[in-house]
């Protein structure tokens, strides 16, 4: 066997001492100090003003806040990487206990900061900013702190409450990793059943019943934790909205549209305009149905691949990763390079191998100026997309690397804008340059695939999200319940367009997004950013050789500005109306008809 150009396990230890080493409990002691030294001084902080003895205290402060919680970042990141790659560690599972212990201290030093700039005018900030050449560099972050401040209990309330949520809401979100990442899946494999974890159960295999059986045996697997699983969405919710009614907060909207620097409009003419649009999207289902040979599509048809001629080809490790370097390359040298470093000095967890936590993500250490990317890797074109998505994250963490460590902090709405951008352009490439029908097919396959997932399945995540929300206030919700509303969410999300044996009630069990505890409503920003790329993508041309830079640009703008002006500064777009919008779907329309004409 040809040794591996591009290694597929991640290294480690060359960003920090492993976790079982006595340097690493004396590097994570030492951090704790400085951190609780750091909350100490946080509560004497003096008043927000121009004052030189004032400004000199904070500077100096905000420099130190600005390094301590770098290092916790790296300590957060190293141990999450170590706990995905071996999700039934106990030593893992402890650390990221001992992690999030640590957490109310960070949360009482933000607290203070932002009640300091909260309590003085407009005014007077504006003053205090102005008065240091380090202060102004920061300006967003501290007017930023201002209006995150307005969604925070009293001060005592919002430190007590980062306390008790260390055993409270993020236990419940732990809680779930560790039942769901222990979770095994009996499935049939050349005549036995094996186990396997949710992540290595596949249903993008050509053979109709053995993606059922998947489904229906992974359907087994996950409906086994299902009133564990509701208790953790009760009490991961139910504190949320506890926090809410004591803010008076409109509702429950409220927090992520602050988290992700998103007006209201916004994300409604979002919605809006997918609703109008995305009808077009039947014609691709019934295009597809056709091609595999049934009626209507059922759940575990979407993923599914096109068999009429050859099968789906296996697509080798480093063969994608030559892929997706040669498309970085052709649209900007330092994307590509970038790509290269980080596929060449371990900088990704690829391993199809038992034993790892599903899913995929992208990590930084803002300390290393490095990232690190979790997925695993299937010899799929699925698979090299996740590739370029996990990428695309890690060089917006690269472009933002010289700015203050406070302007390196972006909302996922915009994070999400960077990786599904780096997905369009692998796509568009592949698609210009693939020749045979079957292979042309398998790319606009995989991109209108992308297109149902973000505004039929996402929307179906936003829909079951709101109204358990709504209904959450009355009392806590059965597992049964919630499989009603899931079921409702889909229908009318896919446009009840699927087999009525089709569907996945019990979704909200496998979908680990809903029990990510420090982010409310983590899944409207993918669509967001999936329908900001495909508009990014589909202006390119009006800029033409110069659109490169007007992206870096874009991507320099997600840490200093919120969601509207970041886009509006550096490309001209206002995302409070359809038309920016309309040309994103747009071009999924194009995609639509485009595989309808060559599937025949």
């Amino acid at each position: 066997m040809p040794a591996q150009t591009y290694p597929l396990t991640w290294d480690l230890d060359v960003l920090l001492p492993h976790p079982a080493k006595p340097e690493f409990q004396s590097l994570f002691e030492q951090f704790r100090a400085d951190l609780a030294g750091l909350a100490q001084r946080s509560d004497g902080l003096p008043a927000v003003t121009a004052h030189p003895e004032a400004v000199a205290a904070w500077t100096d402060f905000l420099r130190d806040y600005a390094d301590v919680e770098a290092r916790a970042n790296d300590l957060e990141s190293f141990i999450g990487c170590h706990a995905a790659a071996e999700a039934e560690n106990k030593l893992f599972q402890k650390l990221e206990g001992q992690i999030a212990a640590v957490k109310p201290l960070l949360t009482r030093v933000r607290t203070n900061v932002e009640f300091a700039v909260k309590t003085v005018s407009e005014t007077e900030l504006e003053k205090f900013i102005a008065s240091a050449d380090e202060l102004r560099e920061i300006a967003f972050f501290l007017r930023d702190g201002r209006a995150n401040a307005a969604l925070r209990l009293p001060k005592e309330q919002e430190l007590l409450a980062a306390d008790l949520g260390v055993d409270g809401i993020h236990a419940w979100g732990r809680f779930y990793d560790r039942i769901s990442g222990a979770l095994k899946v009996r499935v049939m494999e050349k005549g036995e059943i094996v186990e396997k974890s949710p992540g290595q159960v596949q249903f993008d295999m050509p053979e109709r019943p053995v993606r059922q059986n998947n489904f229906f045996a992974a359907d087994k697997a996950w409906n086994s934790i299902a009133d564990h699983c509701a208790d953790a969405l009760n009490h991961i919710s139910g504190t949320r909205l506890a926090v809410y009614r004591r803010l008076r907060a409109t509702d429950h909207l409220d927090a992520p549209l602050r988290y992700n620097r998103l007006r209201r409009e916004t994300l409604s003419t979002m919605w809006e305009t997918i609703a109008q649009r995305k009808a077009m999207l039947l014609d691709y289902f019934k295009a597809k149905a056709k091609l595999i040979g049934v009626d209507r599509l059922a759940w575990y048809d979407l993923t599914s691949p096109l068999v009429s001629g050859a099968t789906k080809s296996e697509l080798p490790w480093d063969r994608a990763c030559e892929i997706v370097l040669d498309t970085f390359h052709g649209f900007s040298p330092e994307l590509g390079d970038f790509a290269r470093k980080a596929l060449a000095s371990g900088w990704i967890e690829a391993e199809n191998r038992g034993g790892k936590r599903q899913g995929g993500f992208c990590t930084g250490f803002p300390t290393k100026q490095q990232s690190r990317i979790f997925m695993t890797y299937t010899n799929s074109r699925d698979s090299m997309s996740t590739l370029a998505h996990e990428l695309g994250h890690a060089y917006h963490s690269f472009v933002l690397r010289g700015k203050p460590y406070f302007l390196r902090d972006y909302p996922m709405n915009l994070a999400e804008t960077a990786s599904t951008f780096a997905e369009a352009v692998l796509g568009e490439q592949q698609l210009a340059t693939l020749t045979s029908r079957d292979e042309q097919l398998e790319i606009l396959d995989g991109m209108l695939g992308d297109a149902v997932a973000f505004l039929m399945n996402i929307h179906c995540r936003y829909l079951f999200e709101d109204n358990f929300h709504r209904e959450r206030p009355a009392g806590e919700l059965s597992a049964e319940r919630f499989s009603e509303l899931m079921l409702a969410a889909q229908k009318e999300a896919y446009l009840d367009a699927l087999g009525e044996d089709g569907w996945n009630p019990r979704f909200w069990i496998s979908k680990l997004h809903f029990y990510i505890s420090g982010l409310p409503f983590y899944n409207f920003p993918y669509t967001f950013g999936y329908l900001l790329s495909l508009g990014l993508y589909s202006v390119a041309d009006e800029f033409g050789d110069e659109f490169p830079r007007r992206y870096r640009n874009f991507l320099l703008a997600t840490g200093s500005f919120d969601t509207e002006e970041a886009v509006q500064s550096t490309l001209g777009y206002d995302l409070t109306k359809p038309d920016f919008w309309t040309r994103s779907l747009d071009v999924v329309e194009r995609r639509v008809k485009r595989f309808v004409e060559i599937a025949g």
